[in-house]
């Protein structure tokens, strides 16, 4: 998570250094989100969604992936945490890259997700904070401009065999934040059904992902206070909101029938969700669901403990619980943000290992060798250098692609 922390430290001065997006963006088609797409991809759909992968089979095929962070999930954050944001300010011309580049994140092009490709990365998961360019007139429709710039990305992942996922990040901690629980399954219920059916014609290497990580977040009280869930009131909201995506998606038929979904974890916080009050949603398909979580290792790297004895205990505990509850079952576990890098500061004293590269290929390789899907959290230029379409550092490219090969001959 420190990327994403480091990141949220650097909005203020992105903002105020380039106005949070005034780039002149490229041109993007602009089709109706209510319209079903026309997918650019040379992969076609097939005729038969009975024919497609399970959830596990679909897990043992998306390999190691990479978030395409600070991208379509940037928004103009300024005061976001109080309940006097009431809605989403406009960046720049509003446009959909004034606000896919506004927290300082390249103009995704088609040579950016093929160096991800050609990196050993099998997914790309594509955050989007679909609130922007909304109009705030209470019917929850997505811009038909900003759907089709996500499309455009999706076409580009699709177009190089990729896995492709899609989700709602950072719009689920507004609209939880300022909506009952009752309320909140509508408003997920409109936004799926109108993402889904879109994309309802995509081939099975686009797989949507619920959330991010706000299930189970606080609420603004009545006093605009935020404020903290009982846990069963958490759970509540968890399972609620899992269950309104799945059926949402369904719904739209066409190849959502069948496609493969991932429904996120309480605060994708591992010992959250491997709690028996977190309850898997009734699914009209059968083994389509995966579940997220995030970062393996989190509690070690804020306490400063990686490469210690420690670290690997914890780390391996972690997965332990995460097996038992979900892979043991048949639900695989998707990591859709793990840590790509160990600054020196995390590491522990005297630790065993001490190479950010060298950790990343045990924690890597713990994961995949359990068949869990682990995406690294990256912005631009940090890991992946979106200006150079390569890995930056040249022991991470090597244990991306160590990892992607060992995969391949699986």
């Amino acid at each position: 998570m420190l990327e994403k922390i480091k990141t949220a430290l650097l909005i203020g001065v992105i903002m105020i250094t380039v106005g949070c997006g005034n780039s002149p963006g490229t041109k993007t088609e602009s089709t109706s989100a209510a319209s079903s797409a026309r997918t650019a991809s040379s992969e076609t759909a097939g005729t038969n969604a009975d024919d497609w992968f399970t959830a596990s089979e679909t897990a043992k095929r998306m390999g190691v992936g990479l978030n395409l962070g600070n991208t379509m999930e940037a928004y103009d954050a300024n005061g976001c945490e109080k309940s006097t944001y009431e809605w989403i300010p406009e960046v720049g011309g509003n446009k959909p890259q004034d606000y896919e580049t506004c927290w300082g994140a390249e103009v995704t092009t088609q040579k950016i997700v093929d160096g991800i490709r050609d990196a050993g990365f099998g997914t790309v998961r594509i955050p989007v904070f679909w609130g922007n360019m909304m109009k705030n007139d209470g019917t929850w429709t997505i811009n038909s401009e900003y759907i089709a710039r996500v499309k455009e990305i999706v076409d580009y992942c699709m177009n190089d065999g990729l896995y492709a996922v899609v989700n709602i990040h950072h719009f689920d901690e507004f609209i939880i934040r300022r909506n009952s629980t009752a309320e909140c399954e509508k408003i997920f219920t409109t936004l799926w059904t109108q993402i889904a059916g879109y994309f309802k014609d995509y081939p099975e290497k686009l797989v949507f992902e619920g959330y991010n990580e706000y299930l189970g977040g606080d609420r603004f009280n009545s006093s605009g206070v935020l404020t903290q869930l009982s846990k069963d009131e958490a759970y509540d909201l968890t399972n609620r909101m899992n269950a309104a995506f799945v059926n949402a998606v369904r719904a739209t038929g066409g190849n959502n029938a069948k496609r493969v979904l991932i429904i996120s974890g309480y605060w994708t916080n591992i010992d959250n969700t491997t709690d028996s009050r977190f309850i898997i949603p009734a699914d009209s398909a059968k083994d389509k669901l995966m579940v997220s979580v995030h970062y393996v290792d989190n509690s070690m790297y804020w306490e400063r403990q990686i490469g210690s004895d420690k670290w690997l205990s914890y780390t391996d505990d972690q997965c332990r619980r995460l097996t038992n509850a979900f892979t043991s079952k048949n639900i695989p576990v998707f990591l859709g943000e793990t840590t790509s890098r160990y600054p020196r500061e995390n590491f522990a004293s005297g630790a065993k290992y001490t190479d950010s590269s060298e950790c990343l290929e045990i924690v890597l390789d713990k994961l995949t060798d359990l068949g869990f899907v682990p995406v690294l959290w990256d912005t631009s230029n940090n890991f992946y250098s979106r200006t150079d379409c390569k890995i930056k550092n040249e022991a991470d490219s090597r244990v991306i692609r160590t990892i992607s090969d060992k995969l391949t001959e699986k």
